[in-house]
């Protein structure tokens, strides 16, 4: 077991590619994951579970079919399991996603956007 508290600031520091999620820790089946978002993603959704982002640093949008939901650094939301989505930010944005193990940032879209999966930082 590690004592070692987790600093998101750090972990941020040390990449610097957008919509590339990175592992930072495990709880149960769920990975913590940490992102830089800029410009925007593809649409996509996610089958079998629902989707956290949570802004620590920046602002962000999701776009959906018929609506769009703003969010700003210290702000959470949760994207149903099988609703079509689009996150964007216009300047980069630092988020953290929660998600179930091995879960695949474009879900079944497969775009030039799909990052690599289970990469650890």
């Amino acid at each position: 077991m590690n004592f070692d508290a987790i600093n998101f600031k750090e972990k941020l520091s040390n990449f610097n590619e957008h919509w590339s999620p990175k592992i930072i820790a495990e709880m149960n089946n769920y990975q913590f994951k940490l992102a830089k978002i800029q410009g925007e993603f593809v649409w996509h959704d996610h089958k079998d579970t629902d989707e956290v982002f949570i802004v620590l640093e920046g602002e962000m949008s999701i776009a959906f079919r018929d609506k769009e939901v703003k969010l700003s650094k210290g702000e959470m939301f949760v994207v149903p399991k099988a609703v079509e989505h689009k996150p964007y930010a216009e300047k980069e944005c630092h988020i953290m996603l929660v998600e179930p193990k091995g879960v695949i940032n474009t879900g079944d879209t497969h775009s030039e956007l799909t990052a690599e999966n289970n990469v650890w930082i």
